[in-house]
């Protein structure tokens, strides 16, 4: 089985990508995985992402199983307006987890804005996947350490490992933090081989990005000497255990 934890649907507006259900269908034919967790691409306005989210929400109905929502609004909206759109997508919609992206919607998230989507999170008892690597200094996976000490209740993945820039800082926020994991787009094989060895193979998710990236992702983790347990938890347990889904 392989859930990809990591993909968008719908216009990214910073990027000038558009991410399609087409060819999330051919990933799954083509690669064999059995699920995708989806986030809206990147967005700053509440009509554009309220669109994206109803598009997930969409797709979930369609093709039941296959596909989970993650939601994704713009911290720096006012918080009434953030706190209701993310309660409707979890509450209403059956999304799974809550994305907060540093570089996208430039938001520290240590900041005011930042530490409310952990809050919010830890209310409605989702996990937050936090984008890390491009974008620092607030993508730096440090940031994450002290957040996640204050609120260990909440589950926090650090999307991309860092991108390797910040693979060091990635692993030190393992270390420092049991309630932080990571998704292992654009992360390199030998990183985590060894992250496995001292972490375990369940702190970390597969992921694709983009649907045109699972290929080369699942090659890496099928090549990159892992024993076959450590790959089970990486495509799939992690991601079932984490965002407790009926697979």
């Amino acid at each position: 089985m392989i859930i990809d934890a990591h993909a968008h649907l719908g216009w990214d507006s910073v990027f000038d990508e558009d991410f399609t259900l087409p060819e999330l269908l051919d990933k799954h034919v083509t690669h064999g995985v059995t699920a995708t967790i989806l986030q809206p691409a990147s967005c700053h306005d509440l009509d554009t992402v309220t669109t994206q989210h109803n598009r997930i929400s969409e797709v979930m109905a369609a093709y039941p199983g296959q596909f989970y929502g993650m939601a994704n609004p713009n911290p720096h909206l006012a918080d009434a307006v953030y706190e209701s759109e993310v309660r409707r997508c979890v509450e209403e919609l059956g999304f799974v987890g809550l994305k907060l992206h540093t570089f996208a919607h430039a938001v520290n998230p240590a900041s005011r804005d930042g530490l409310k989507v952990f809050a919010l999170a830890r209310k409605l008892g989702v996990p937050v996947m936090v984008h890390t690597g491009a974008g620092i200094p607030f993508a730096n996976p440090a940031n994450l350490i002290d957040i996640a000490l204050r609120y260990p209740d909440v589950n926090i993945v650090m999307a991309h490992c860092g991108m390797m820039i910040m693979a060091g800082e990635a692993a030190i926020a393992l270390r420092a933090a049991g309630n932080l994991y990571a998704d292992i787009t654009w992360t390199a094989g030998f990183n985590l081989r060894h992250w496995c060895e001292e972490f375990g193979a369940h702190r970390f998710l597969f992921g694709s990005d983009h649907a045109d990236n699972a290929g080369t992702e699942i090659a890496k983790v099928k090549t990159c000497g892992l024993t076959e347990d450590d790959q089970a938890w990486i495509f799939s347990r992690s991601a079932e255990k984490l965002y407790k889904l009926a697979t």
